[in-house]
């Protein structure tokens, strides 16, 4: 096995105790953040497996928020993360979920605050501080939020994906990961899609401006 750095051995730099319950389900959360594209106000979180057993134990829960709240991994102010949230307005509800999931360390955040569209997410943290996005809303994805990302949303149509493709390649951008999930065939579909680099926005504007493209979001390391 390769590692890209000493980091992928030793974990990352973080607020412990456990690079598993905490800098990872940190992560998680602030993917969460970037990809809601504010701070939510209303979240119910559902802990599956080993986090639903020991979340409070191996702060998984002030991690999850602080992460929601947009701190680092190594933000000292995750361990009053509940608090914080608190003064700020948020309500946070933790569901111990009994459900049999995949990997053990599952969490799903639900925000619902009224003016936006319910958002949901479900990550998984694997280890060493590593996470997957495996869901957004529905949509199965694998997102590992290591890399600069874009999640495109658009109608299931002919071209829509080499609509896409084309626009990375005219600006040198070199696809590391992608996937397209849909629910059902020729309804909304969405493009999760890891590149090597930063996006422009001006990169974002031409996907955006494509046929059948709905929205285009990116996701920040």
């Amino acid at each position: 096995m390769k590692y890209k750095s000493v980091f992928d051995i030793i974990g990352p730099i973080m607020i412990g105790p456990s690079s598993s319950h905490t800098a990872g389900a940190a992560k998680i959360g602030r993917v969460a953040r970037n990809l809601y594209g504010k701070e939510p106000k209303n979240i119910v979180i559902s802990l599956y497996g080993s986090f639903a057993k020991t979340y409070r134990g191996h702060g998984t829960d002030v991690a999850l928020v602080g992460g929601l709240l947009d701190f680092d991994t190594f933000d000292e102010r995750i361990p009053e993360s509940l608090n914080i949230s608190k003064d700020k307005g948020m309500t946070v509800e933790f569901i111990e979920e009994d459900a049999i999931t995949e990997h053990p360390n599952t969490v799903k955040i639900s925000i619902q605050d009224d003016e936006n569209q319910p958002f949901e997410l479900v990550g998984i943290s694997i280890g060493g501080g590593k996470i997957e996005i495996v869901e957004l809303n529905g949509f199965e994805l694998k997102l590992s939020g290591n890399y600069p990302a874009i999640l495109v949303v658009h109608n299931d149509r002919y071209g829509s994906i080499a609509g896409v493709t084309n626009v990375l390649m005219k600006y040198a951008v070199n696809i590391g990961h992608m996937e397209v999930s849909r629910k059902e065939v020729g309804q909304i579909a969405l493009m999760a899609i890891e590149v090597d680099q930063d996006l422009d926005e001006k990169i974002l504007k031409e996907i955006e401006s494509l046929p059948h493209i709905i929205r285009v979001t990116k996701m920040v390391d």
